[in-house]
């Protein structure tokens, strides 16, 4: 799964900005008013939450995440393993609660 077929699937909303698209990471930035279909989207190609908003993140979701940033507590980590590699999400609220980052990341086992 490249990461810019699942960017393409945010074409229709409006996205505050992109900060950067390749086939390894995509980091844009949505207005929280999106929140419902940016989670539709994402559960549609990733799955349900691994861990959602609200919930300690595991030592493992630590370590899959730490080469970009790592994981809060009030922080969404989506994650879907494919043949050769892991595609993992993660929304980064803002203190605005207008806005959220999210963090996509295609990595090799």
């Amino acid at each position: 799964m490249r990461l810019k077929v699942i960017l393409e699937k945010f074409s229709m909303l409006d996205v505050y900005e992109i900060r950067r698209a390749t086939d390894e990471y995509v980091e844009l930035v949505f207005y929280n008013d999106k929140q419902n279909e940016v989670d539709d989207i994402l559960e549609d190609m990733l799955g349900f939450p691994r861990k959602p908003a609200g919930v300690k993140p595991s030592q493992d979701d630590l370590g899959l995440t730490r080469d970009h940033g790592g994981i809060w507590d009030n922080q969404t980590l989506f994650v879907n393993e494919c043949e050769g590699y892991t595609v993992m999400a993660m929304y980064w609220p803002w203190d605005d609660e207008v806005h959220t980052t999210l963090r996509m990341a295609r990595l090799e086992k």
